[in-house]
């Protein structure tokens, strides 16, 4: 078995770190169902840091995670590096640990500060009267707009994964959360833009929102925005309403 490890330079506990990420799957606290990768709590010199575990991957994966492409432990340690130095929140990065036998890889880590927030994007999206819903909405919006206007290409820019934190009255924080797939551009251009939206919401009278706050700070009108914004937004819904039927009829045959 080999072990490659690496930890963030201002780490001073990297040896207790490590153990930690070591022993996951005997310490720990669970946070969250697990369904997919494990997320687990630990307490370390009166802090709280979260410890991700990755799914572990099938065998074409197992390979080319191995010789052709980074983990998504290693991918979500230098996304979050990354998008710190840009100015963008997300939970500070503390170490990746990856496991590798002949074949490739067989197990990953992630481990970074854990955040308590308030709510995350999906209470916006479920709990219309929620408190500050319009402000919370709006800042969302101009946080989404910082993203795009530094090139970063969020795939994953769903409902659950934006924590936001309030900070003062009516003033919030917003720090991005799985971060292993995303994309880094010099300039993204209109379409990318409203497409990497897409996800958030189907309602429409926040898409409405979302645009008359988008075209406060871009070039087109809000009203184009809006257009195209819930045009990306019900071709989203479309496929992912067709990918959720064809997992119902693959689970009926195999039941």
């Amino acid at each position: 078995m080999i072990e490659k490890y690496k930890f963030s330079k201002t780490l001073n506990n990297s040896k207790e770190v490590h153990s930690l990420m070591r022993e996951f799957n005997s310490k720990g606290t669970l946070f969250g169902d697990g369904k997919r990768n494990k997320i687990k709590l630990f307490e370390l010199e009166g802090k709280t840091i979260n410890i991700k575990s990755f799914k572990i991957p099938n065998l074409i994966n197992k390979v080319a995670y191995k010789y052709f492409r980074k983990s998504k432990a290693r991918r979500s340690f230098e996304y979050a590096s990354a998008l710190l130095e840009k100015g963008i929140g997300t939970p500070q990065p503390i170490a990746f640990l990856e496991n590798y036998n002949w074949l490739g890889l067989t197990d990953s880590y992630y481990a970074s500060e854990h955040l308590e927030t308030e709510l995350t994007f999906r209470e916006l999206v479920e709990i219309p009267s929620y408190p500050d819903h319009d402000a919370i909405l709006r800042q969302f919006t101009k946080f989404s707009f910082d993203l795009h206007e530094k090139g970063i290409e969020f795939l994953d820019h769903s409902p659950g994964n934006t924590l936001i934190k309030k900070v003062s009255e009516n003033q919030y924080q917003f720090f991005l959360v799985d971060l292993n797939r995303m994309n880094f551009h010099k300039a993204m251009d209109f379409n990318q833009r409203m497409e990497n939206l897409s996800r958030l919401t189907p309602k429409k009278e926040m898409i409405a929102i979302m645009s008359d706050e988008y075209a406060k700070y871009y070039t087109e009108s809000s009203n184009v925005i809006f257009d195209k914004m819930w045009e990306s937004t019900n071709q989203f819904q479309e496929k992912f309403g067709k990918k959720q039927r064809l997992k119902k009829k693959l689970k009926f045959w195999k039941s």
